[in-house]
């Protein structure tokens, strides 16, 4: 091993067209451009089949990102786990769906979906929902009730009316005078339910008086809701709309009672953990829950498999094994991994194969920095400065010999499609990026700095000859450079992906990487 080795992450950090869509191109970010310039690079692709997704039509995200990243290897991810499940049947004639669907069918329960309406691939997809409410018809389940939460972030930003126009489709036609399937509540997905990693508990409340209580703003409809809150709020996007219940005579369709069965169809985990808590823990305290007794829960996935969240699931999660920090560990090397709240989990937990806790208490030391509860185009620096600053701390101790950083801003501002403040957040990094270097010059690290996605890269899009504001995740490759100016790397000719990057990091180290990874780039 020459050097420790510093990997900093640029979350949401592409290659654009570099238009004036393009927020990387169109900030000023001297340092990547001349690391660019300067350092051995190349370009790695993190979508669709390189990170296990179906096809390359799906983009990557951060935790199938990470996930590839961490471990040298390509798994069966997501949506394609679920689409294989349906597909062979094996979701329907699980256990868990067994069991939710005779207690609607012999106990007079009705059945509940909750979970994100699109087809945006990243946290859900509107079709893995259609099949199974078109297979409790099959079982002539009487009351099906979808609790629909609005995207306009992995997909366009204000298409919920298309994928509403679509389910009612389904429902009006898998309904009769004796079998009642309606939408029964909804908001914007950045506003109720789908918080992550306990930042904002307000959201998951919220979204508990919405489907489960009943409580808030009554419309006739989801389309009466979301064309009511455009009027209200012009410019609003789909993923900051207020909740809504759907109500008939004044009373909601449908609440979520005790003994019902419910089923979040998410795969994605980070954004569904904190609502299957509060349906699957008799210890909850977050929020006062009412007279809630309990419902028979489950999940798409184990959203953690250490903590067994939730605690019953539809589809079989992978089994990631031989990541590196298990290879790191074994050798004895020391690692430390810091971000702040949003992206933490994906430096730890979905960096270690979806794994909680550590695999050596003795080699690992991991740091978060607490994420502030703001909308992130206000605050578009987050916490960059915070994490340079704890980790050019850790770089001077030399109490290290492998660091990983993750800096969330061109993915979490990037989403919010304030092209000014995802500009600024690039710029932001760029700052970052550079105290990093000066500090692998000053303490003697080589510095890898790559992405797990693209997002700011591609901030509009054109469909139809009109452009309009993009949010979601783009299909670009992202950078993977090399500086060390005592060394020279050569980068191997070839088509890299994310998996690659572990075996570079051990070929590094002179260590020896598993037969199942994928090749090292130099």
């Amino acid at each position: 091993m020459k050097k420790p080795i510093v990997l900093v992450i640029m979350d949401g950090v592409g290659r654009g067209d570099g238009g004036s869509g393009d927020a990387v191109a169109q900030a000023n970010t001297p340092v990547l451009d001349k690391l660019m310039a300067t350092c051995p690079m190349t370009w790695l692709k993190a979508h669709g089949t390189a990170v296990g997704l179906p096809s390359d039509n799906d983009m990557g995200n951060s935790e199938v990102g990470h996930n590839a990243l961490g471990c040298g290897q390509i798994y069966s991810q997501g949506a394609k786990l679920v689409q294989e499940s349906i597909e062979n049947g094996a979701l329907f004639a699980s256990k868990t769906w067994t069991e939710l669907t005779d207690n609607c069918l012999k106990n007079g329960k009705a059945l509940h979906f909750i979970g994100l309406l699109s087809d945006g691939n990243v946290h859900s997809n509107i079709s893995h929902l259609i099949a199974m409410l078109r297979h409790a018809r099959e079982q002539n389940i009487a009351r099906v009730y979808c609790h629909i939460l609005l995207d306009g972030r992995d997909v366009p930003a204000t298409s919920a009316l298309d994928y509403v126009a679509q389910l009612e489709s389904v429902l009006a036609e898998l309904s009769d005078s004796t079998h009642e399937y309606k939408i029964a509540s909804g908001g914007g997905r950045m506003v109720i339910t789908m918080d992550r990693y306990e930042a904002n508990w307000g959201m998951v409340e919220l979204g508990w008086r919405t489907h489960v209580q009943g409580l808030g703003r009554q419309f006739a409809s989801a389309k009466d809701a979301i064309e009511t809150y455009r009027a209200e709020n012009p410019g609003m996007i789909d993923q900051d709309l207020p909740p809504f219940v759907v109500a008939r005579d004044g009373k909601p369709v449908a609440k979520i009672e005790n003994g019902d069965s419910v089923i979040l169809f998410n795969f994605r985990g980070d954004r569904a953990q904190e609502i299957s808590l509060a349906f699957d823990r008799k210890d909850f305290d977050k929020f006062d829950r009412g007279d809630y007794t309990g419902v028979l829960f489950a999940g798409m996935l184990e959203y953690d498999g250490d903590l067994h969240i939730p605690q019953k699931y539809l589809v079989e999660p992978p089994v990631i094994k031989n990541t590196l920090t298990e290879v790191l560990c074994k050798a004895g090397v020391r690692e430390y991994a810091i971000s702040e709240t949003q992206k933490f989990g994906h430096v730890t937990y979905f960096w270690n194969g979806n794994r909680s806790g550590k695999v050596d208490e003795k080699l690992e030391t991991y740091e978060e920095v607490p994420s502030d509860i703001i909308p992130f185009d206000q605050e578009p620096a987050m916490k960059s400065k915070e994490i340079t600053d704890k980790l050019v701390a850790a770089m001077a101790s030399h109490d290290y010999d492998f660091l990983r950083c993750n800096y969330p801003n061109g993915d979490m501002v990037g989403h919010t499609g304030v092209m000014s403040a995802v500009i600024k957040a690039m710029e932001c990094v760029d700052a970052s990026v550079g105290r990093v270097i000066e500090a692998a010059d000053k303490y003697g690290y080589t510095v890898l700095v790559t992405a797990d996605h693209g997002n700011a890269d591609q901030m509009t899009e054109t469909k139809k000859g009109k452009t309009s504001v993009r949010t979601a995740h783009s299909l670009n490759p992202v950078p993977f450079i090399i500086y060390d100016p005592d060394t020279k790397y050569v980068i191997h000719d070839g088509h890299y992906g994310l998996a690659n990057v572990a075996p570079t990091i051990v070929t590094m180290m002179g260590l020896k990487a598993p037969a199942c990874w994928q090749p090292s780039m130099i």
